[in-house]
């Protein structure tokens, strides 16, 4: 009950730092860096800010190789918004991972000051941190908002240091845990609202073509690569199930990162080849993504998008709680073993019980979500 009060009373608070702003003129920025899946978690939050507040003007400061989830091209982050650009008005990049392994170099200091004099020139009244790590925390200091808000128990402790406002979060997922800040900016409850992401008619007729590549047959997504080891199911199990899917009629399409081509094509072959690996840009994973009927991999990026889109997602959990990071607002089946136990150490040692998860129980769920989905 304490908590509840608390935060009204950061509502009220926050209202009146917006109150004495120009109507055209009250800004906010968001503060979620990465990784996808984290950032694809944060904008139903601000969605839902955006439709109860159509006035607002809202900035996110993003990880230059998530930024295509915000916007389609680096020209247009800038520029007013637009179906290239639907849910901010401006998309601020910044190369954090990247300047972490130079920070010694001019160049580094020089690009570092230069994201954040265009962050500091839009004068943002408020920054909202729904990432919760030292370094999101202090780019939100460093916005030169006097207002800032974050989760009054962030992932990395140190943060609280640099808000001037804390938020209790409600809710047992991360998603609900971006609405309670959202919440806070807002003054009043907000409840999701489904993401908008960016349209770019060339990548769309590019997603039709390779559609058309395969006959224009039902598409299913499997992912077997993860952020880290753990969370990975066996290729020759995700080949298994690929293999499945087609014989029921569908173009199976293994989605891939950079550096996962080899696993990839593992899944391929274990597949009888009948599994197609793609490496695309963000971009283009959205675009194949809105076409797809379902979606089959772990606690990735590219499930959270799936599940953002509305897609039936067989979602297989390991060291990961999906009550806290699971498929969200979408129809799905989630998988895991009773005898996984959490562990967030990002160990790329195989989890034994999310490798006991057989291929045939993984099938059955695809199928009953393509009856449901057929019926």
């Amino acid at each position: 009950m304490n908590h509840r009060v608390a935060q009204q009373d950061q509502q009220t608070l926050l209202q009146e730092v917006l109150a004495g702003a120009d109507p055209a003129s009250q800004r906010i920025l968001v503060v979620r860096l990465s990784a996808m899946g984290d950032v694809i978690h944060g904008i139903p939050a601000i969605a839902a800010l955006r439709r109860e507040r159509p006035n607002l003007q809202i900035g996110w400061l993003v990880e230059e190789r998530w930024a295509e989830l915000m916007c389609a091209h680096e020209l247009e982050r800038l520029q007013p918004r637009s179906e290239l650009k639907p849910l901010v008005d401006w998309v601020h990049v910044a190369n954090f991972k990247g300047w972490r392994k130079k920070l010694l170099s001019g160049a580094t200091w020089h690009d570092m000051q230069s994201s954040m004099r265009e962050v500091r020139a839009m004068r943002y009244h408020i920054a909202l941190d729904l990432q919760g790590a030292i370094r999101s925390a202090m780019a939100a200091r460093l916005s030169g908002a006097k207002t800032r808000l974050g989760p009054a128990e962030p992932r990395e402790r140190p943060a609280r240091r640099f808000y001037t406002r804390s938020v209790v979060t409600q809710g047992a997922h991360v998603i609900e845990h971006a609405l309670s800040l959202a919440s806070a900016a807002a003054g009043e409850d907000l409840t999701y609202e489904p993401p908008a992401f960016p349209q770019d008619p060339a990548t769309e007729s590019w997603a039709d073509r390779f559609h058309a590549s395969i006959g224009w047959r039902p598409l299913a997504i499997v992912n077997p690569g993860a952020g880290w080891g753990a969370k990975c199911w066996p290729v020759e199990s995700y080949g298994v199930v690929a293999k499945a899917l087609a014989e029921r009629g569908m173009g199976v399409v293994v989605n891939h990162g950079p550096v996962e081509t080899a696993l990839a094509h593992s899944v391929h072959d274990s597949s009888a080849g009948t599994a197609h690996p793609l490496y695309c840009s963000v971009g283009e994973l959205i675009a194949l993504t809105r076409r797809c009927s379902l979606f089959v991999g772990g606690d990735t990026g590219p499930m959270h998008l799936a599940a953002a889109l509305g897609v039936p997602v067989v979602a297989l959990f390991g060291p990961t709680r999906p009550e806290r990071n699971g498929p969200y607002a979408t129809r799905a089946i989630v998988l895991r073993s009773p005898d996984s136990v959490d562990d967030s150490s990002h160990t790329n040692r195989p989890d034994e019980a999310l490798q006991s998860i057989t291929p045939q129980t993984v099938i059955a769920a695809a199928d009953e979500l393509m009856r449901d989905q057929n019926g």
